[in-house]
Formats: C-alpha cells, structure tokens, sequence
C-alpha cells in the first residue's frame, strides 16, 4: 500500500514539473502584447495573482513626439509615434449593412443581401458558389446577377468583385474621365496587361507602347483590395522590450525596457485564508494556488533573463550594426548564439519571435540580427557578408536602375561581383522575390 502511494506522489511530482517547464516555455515565446493577455486570464483562475498595469515609460527615454519605422522600409523615415497606436475601425459588413438601411427592400430582399454582404472576404471580395446560392433562394441567374450589381454599387468602390479585373473595372466605372484606351484595356486585356504582353495590345489596339504605360500607371491608382481599410485584425502598437545605445566612449549598453508588461504581485487579502481558514479543502486549494504563483513568477523572471542575455549577445555579435547601421549587420545563425550563452537552440529561437529591440537605427524584430552567410571576395581574402547586406545592395541597385532598361537577374549578378559579393542569379531571383521587387521584364517602362 505505501509503495503505491510513493509511486503516485513521483508521478504527480514530475506532472507538475512538466507543468512548470511547459508554462515558461509558453511565455517566454509571448510577445509582450500575448504575454499581458495571458496574464491576465490566469488572474482570473487564480485569487492570489494580483496585476498592476506597466508603468508607461516605454516612450519616455527618447523624443516623446517621434518613432522610427523600420519594418523593410528606409530607416531615416522619422514619423509620428501616434501612427503606432490602433485605431478601432468597423468591419466592412458592419459599413456595408449601414448603407443597406437607407435602401427600400423587402424582407426577403434585405436577407439576401445580407448573406451577399456577410459573403465579402476581408479584401471585399464575393466568395459564394453562385449556383447552390440561387438554389437556396430559389432565385434566377438574373435576379442573383441584379442583387450582386446592388452591393457592387455601394462603396466604397470595387467592393463585392469577383475577381480582380471585375474590381478595377467596378472602380473605373464610378471614376470620372476615364481614358476610354484605359477602360478597353481592363475590359479586354487585362490578362495580357499583367503578363507584360503590351506589344500584343498595342498593335491591336493601333497606340504606342508609351499609351500602354500611361493606361496602366492609370490602372495603378486603383485599389486591388476595397475591404482592406476595414480589416478586423487589429495592428498590434509595437513595444521594444530591449533598448540598446551607444555611449560615449563607444560602448555599447543593453537595457530590459521595464514599463512593457503587467506586474504580477501577491495578493495580501489572501494571506490569513492561507494560514488560518478552517476548511482543509480551501487551505488545500490556496497552498496549490500559491506555488502556482511562484511557478508564474519564475518563469517571469526566467523570461527577462534570457532575453537580456540574448540581447546583450546580439549587441555583441553585431556591434558593427550599432555602430554604422543596417548595411553593416553581419551572418549569423540561432545555433551560434545558443551556443554562446549555453542554451539550446530552440530556446533562442522562441526567445526572439515577436519580441522587438530598440536600437539608435529604429525598432528591430530580433530575428532580424539573424541573417545567412553569403561569400564575398574582397582582394586576396575570402570573408562573409549576410544575406541582409547583399539585400541592401540589391534594392539600392534597382532604385538607380534605368527603368527603360532594368537589369536582369545575371547583370545583377555581375555588378555584386563587382563589389565583391559572390551570389548566384538563383539567390538574385529568391532574393528579388522576398522583397517584393518584380523581375526586370515587368519593371521595365515604356516611357
């Protein structure tokens, strides 16, 4: 009888270390704005956790008025911090079904286009299956044609399309002086106008390829997702959890940014409950309740320990980007710094997803000092560059590109080697896509 009942105490003993590990593995991979939500559910559950909101600071060691902008986009971009906080906007069904009030319709009418509304997805798009949504109305392919037309006459303009050429034709239609080549082009080759195909158009139409590059920069002002300025997902207001800056004397110092999360502390009130109630059962359920409060509160602090040290790590790995900035930011991999710091790898990486630092260059995501090695030849000796650097030169070779002539992917190639990066045009290619930047076929302009 005793051993089974040593035997039940071990196994309850290691369930609730892997309880214990498994909650600091989850918070120590929460974002600052998670990390708040989870704190405050487990309040909830638990009487002796008592929070205090975070001091709100995180914007008091630097100009109040001003925030940069990093996300992809020039560093020196000085915009108004205000920018950071959301903005609550209504859905596009809540818009839409607004403007539907002001229609006279009968019962059966209104529920239709209500279902048409709540068809839109995020983008403003209609997404039914045209034929089961006629046999469930009892409708004709007329009258399903007539409802659609109502809601794509709302705006904003574009919305309820079903597919991206009716979009932009829906928008052109509502805009006034319109180029009628403008208007032919949507109508009747908008497939070829997407694939580059200008010459075809323009000799069936008689213009010059110069008329084809003014129709669609025309084109261009249109807005391919309607629904967008009314998505639900809420922007999260970026808090940096680390703050990094440069001294003085050239050193670098690296600071937990205090004021980003909720401050978990013990309820008081609690406190004779604990030691004197007369219930064993409550006593039972408080003690369990408060080594579930010291399990929160060392995983906390577990959770400000590693980022410190990762952050200190990254200062120290890349201090060449602290110094001269992002063109400077040098390889390197999770494993590098986990074996630095003598964690495993995996830890480093939840330790850097959704967590932000901020640095004399702006706010950076950490998993942004990670970057692969690419070879650089430069003179006699054989180096690295990271695959961010080679980037940055990328981009800054597009932006000065002749867009009369846009360099291929091999002449792209040829001019890195030039100064002295080794890439191949596949990674050109790879890394032309991950920026966003268009081969040079469909960069080229016409005048």
């Amino acid at each position: 009888m005793n051993l089974k009942a040593g035997l039940f105490q071990t196994q309850q003993l290691k369930l609730q270390m892997t309880q214990q590990l498994s909650q600091a593995i989850t918070i120590l991979q929460y974002s600052t704005m998670e990390l708040n939500a989870y704190l405050e559910a487990k309040q909830l559950e638990n009487p002796l956790i008592q929070l205090e909101a975070p001091k709100q600071d995180h914007l008091h060691h630097r100009d109040p008025h001003t925030y940069k902008r990093t996300a992809g986009k020039s560093h020196d971009n000085t915009v108004d911090w205000y920018e950071y906080v959301s903005v609550p906007k209504g859905s596009i069904s809540d818009a839409l079904t607004s403007q539907l009030h002001l229609k006279s319709l009968t019962y059966s009418e209104r529920k239709i286009m209500e279902e048409l509304i709540y068809s839109l997805d995020d983008n403003g798009y209609l997404r039914i299956d045209e034929e089961s949504f006629i046999r469930k109305h009892h409708l004709e392919s007329n009258q399903l044609e007539r409802y659609i037309n109502s809601l794509q006459q709302m705006e904003p303009a574009g919305i309820g399309a079903r597919s991206l050429q009716e979009c932009i034709s829906l928008q052109l239609k509502k805009r006034a002086n319109v180029p009628s080549l403008v208007m032919s082009i949507v109508d009747d080759y908008f497939q070829a106008l997407a694939e580059k195909k200008w010459k075809k158009i323009a000799k069936d139409l008689s213009v010059e390829l110069k008329d084809i590059q003014q129709a669609a920069d025309f084109i261009q002002h249109c807005n391919p997702r309607p629904g967008s300025t009314y998505s639900q997902h809420v922007s999260e207001y970026i808090i940096p959890e680390l703050v990094v800056k440069v001294l003085n004397d050239r050193r670098i110092s690296v600071s937990l940014n205090d004021g980003t999360t909720i401050n978990v502390t013990y309820n008081e009130e609690y406190t004779d409950f604990l030691n004197h109630h007369p219930d064993k059962e409550v006593r039972s359920y408080l003690q369990e309740k408060e080594q579930d409060f010291k399990w929160l509160l060392q995983s906390l602090r577990q959770r400000k320990q590693t980022i410190l040290k990762v952050g200190k790590m990254l200062a120290e790995k890349q201090k060449a980007f602290f110094f001269k900035g992002p063109s400077a930011i040098q390889p390197l991999t999770l494993k590098q710094v986990a074996d630095e710091i003598d964690v495993h790898e995996s830890t480093i990486s939840r330790t850097v997803k959704g967590k932000y630092m901020q640095t004399p260059y702006g706010i950076f995501e950490l998993k942004y000092f990670f970057t692969s090695a690419i070879k650089s030849v430069k003179t006699d000796d054989l180096e690295t560059a990271s695959a961010t650097t080679v980037k940055n030169e990328l981009q800054q070779l597009i932006n000065e590109e002749d867009k009369k002539k846009p360099l291929s992917d091999q002449k792209i190639v040829n001019l890195l080697l030039d100064k002295g990066y080794d890439v191949s045009r596949r990674t050109i290619a790879k890394y032309r896509d991950q920026l966003g930047i268009a081969s040079s076929t469909m960069r080229k302009r016409y005048e």
